[in-house]
């Protein structure tokens, strides 16, 4: 389990809830531009949400998950296709275990991070990741992969309330 590999996905049954809540389920009809606009609005929001996460796990290490993860019965986070957080406290003790053995953390985002608004409350994120980690004996570990996940606006600030991540295996030279 590595903590900079974290991505947000949404179950079936959530996005099937979140179908009936677009963002322009509330507006008139004829205010195509407005609904386009807070679109624009979300999305500018939760591309600021997720620069704000590499630079502070990049500064921060470990621990800066906290602020990112909401804290709330929803939030779960699977890696490589195991549940690896079936809840916020379990993520909240592994996260305080690695703040004791990762010395430092680089995570970035690839160039295709996209941006999916579902409501104003609500956003798809994916993206390409990379990460440099250094434990407390110098020993540095390289990983690629991809990330999805569900941002939510909670508590007036975006936060992931799912994530997964998803390692992309080493290629294989030809003999």
């Amino acid at each position: 389990m590595r903590v900079g590999r974290w991505a947000l996905v949404a179950s079936g049954s959530t996005l099937l809830a979140l179908a009936g809540c677009g963002l322009d389920s509330d507006v008139p009809t004829g205010s195509a531009s407005s609904t386009a606009s807070r679109k624009a609005g979300v999305e500018q929001e939760v591309r600021q949400f997720a620069a704000a996460v590499s630079r502070d796990i990049t500064q921060q290490g470990p621990a800066a998950w906290e602020k990112h993860f909401e804290d709330s019965p929803a939030f779960f986070m699977a890696s490589e296709g195991k549940l690896v957080f079936p809840n916020r406290q379990a993520a909240r003790q592994a996260i305080g275990e690695l703040t004791h053995t990762i010395q430092h953390i680089e995570l970035s985002w690839g160039d295709d991070l996209r941006v999916d608004p579902l409501t104003p409350e609500f956003a798809v994120v994916a993206t390409s990741w990379h990460e440099v980690q250094s434990d407390k004996e110098g020993r540095q570990t390289t990983e690629n992969g991809f990330f999805t996940g569900l941002a939510e606006r909670h508590n007036g600030r975006w936060q992931f309330r799912n994530a997964h991540w998803s390692v992309a295996l080493p290629v294989s030279k030809a003999p």
